[in-house]
């Protein structure tokens, strides 16, 4: 991929080693793109040792620890980001609630927190983004959500989970149409499952004899398709 450099991404959901965020920092970073990430309860030490791990392949990096379901969160990320590192040209919403609840246990609170972080956080940054989008100053922006393939089938006992991020891919195609006048792409990526910190022993021996290659997806694997999303040659 060509014509990175001095490039800014933001990725929200990097808080672990083994996140799909993380990855995707650790790609965009390699091919000369400055990095921005967010995260949550994660260890200090670790998330200080990442920007430094960043900040080693010769690329700017900062991080902000936020709670994505505060309904100011899509702006305070965008002004720090502005006064750190300068305006975004590259979105990529990866953060993701998640908790069991089938239909004896879901209830409003439950509902809520999904939604304040899946959907509204995702949706926020994505207008807010474009909305200080400027052809001028950025040759072209990218938006990519991380999505779950809900709508390709049932995910039963997580329903609240399953709407808001089955949302989000209805959301990526009514703004796409919109954003594509002023130079954005917007697109949704639905990884499947990948190996991140969610798997143990159990689930990992359940869903792999379902993956033709012999092996279940990396996060690493997510990244470079999101790095090609957020090139040149995704423009059309």
């Amino acid at each position: 991929m060509t014509h990175f450099q001095n490039k800014n991404a933001l990725i929200t959901g990097a808080s672990h080693q083994r996140d799909i965020g993380t990855a995707i920092c650790r790609k965009l970073a390699s091919q000369g793109i400055n990095i921005f990430f967010t995260h949550w309860n994660s260890d200090t030490d670790w998330i200080e040792k990442f920007q430094q791990e960043i900040t080693n392949t010769g690329v700017l990096c900062e991080n902000l620890k936020i709670d994505l379901s505060s309904a100011n969160a899509a702006f305070d990320i965008l002004d720090t980001m502005q006064t750190k590192l300068g305006s975004p040209s590259i979105l990529v919403n990866n953060a993701a609630h998640s908790i069991s609840s089938n239909y004896l246990e879901l209830d409003a609170r439950i509902l809520d927190q999904h939604y304040s972080v899946n959907m509204r956080s995702t949706f926020l940054l994505c207008s807010e983004f474009a909305r200080r989008f400027t052809k001028v100053d950025l040759d072209a922006g990218r938006i990519i959500n991380m999505t779950s393939g809900q709508e390709l089938g049932p995910m039963p006992g997580n329903l609240a989970y399953v709407a808001t991020k089955g949302a989000i891919s209805a959301f990526t195609r009514s703004i796409s149409q919109e954003l594509t006048s002023i130079g954005i792409t917007v697109n949704a990526v639905n990884p499947g499952p990948t190996d991140s910190t969610w798997m143990n022993d159990e689930i990992r021996q359940h869903l792999l004899p379902k993956f033709p290659l012999g092996r279940i997806g990396l996060p690493e694997d997510v990244a470079r398709t999101i790095a090609f999303l957020a090139s040149d040659e995704a423009k059309c």
